[in-house]
């Protein structure tokens, strides 16, 4: 039986925010579970919310030997990566702030950690960050917090966007530095006519229709 092992942050693992219930959870109906169900793949997923390109590295570490044995490994890292300590950017707008994964790092570690896979007999396949509500998002993190210092460190609130839009487009390269298959699911979402209402209320994670769409880009970019 065909086998993909997954690694990831939450939008791999499948969770979204419950605004009924305020809080976040994982749906049974998350892109991977779905696109199991109908390709009858069997999906190891190793994702976990919260998980960063360095956490996604000790992940990766405890699953080594099953690398060889999976048709293909799928990556999907840098929604938290790009992500900054909000508190501390309200707290001091105009210091020196950086995100969990400075940009070139995330970027060549990204790249290691793809050549770690082929060595390993992996086959490595790349998916790109869905996009982001800026307005949504920057309303999200402001909670509790001083939005109006937070808007100045950003300039704009389009910056978000356009700065989670950067690690999306290093994914992009480093697939094509590396040789590897790239499923850009940002292109599915933004060809959508309204992308937002495929996102939760916190403005980046798919909903349960995002993760459907996932799902079904995933399908229909599979070559394995």
């Amino acid at each position: 039986m065909s086998c993909v092992c997954l690694f990831g942050d939450s939008v791999g693992k499948g969770v979204i925010y419950d605004s009924a219930q305020r809080r976040y959870q994982l749906i049974r109906e998350n892109a991977a579970a779905l696109y199991s169900r109908v390709s009858g793949v069997v999906v190891k997923n190793y994702a976990s919310f919260g998980c960063t390109l360095g956490k996604g590295w000790r992940i990766l570490r405890r699953h080594l030997e099953e690398l060889a044995h999976c048709d293909r490994v799928i990556l999907e890292f840098g929604g938290n990566d790009c992500d900054f300590d909000w508190a501390a950017v309200a707290a001091d707008p105009r210091g020196d702030h950086q995100p969990k994964t400075p940009l070139h790092e995330f970027e060549a570690g990204y790249a290691a950690l793809v050549e770690e896979v082929r060595a390993q007999g992996g086959r490595p396949v790349l998916l790109n960050l869905p996009p982001i509500h800026a307005p949504r998002y920057c309303a999200w993190i402001s909670r509790g917090l001083d939005g109006e210092r937070i808007l100045e460190f950003l300039g704009e609130v389009e910056r978000i966007y356009r700065w989670q839009e950067m690690y999306s487009l290093a994914v992009c390269r480093v697939a094509m530095r590396e040789s590897a298959q790239l499923i850009d699911i940002r292109s599915a979402f933004l060809a959508e006519r309204d992308y937002a209402s495929l996102l939760c209320e916190d403005g980046i994670h798919p909903n349960k229709d995002g993760q459907a769409l996932i799902s079904q880009t995933i399908l229909s970019a599979s070559r394995w």
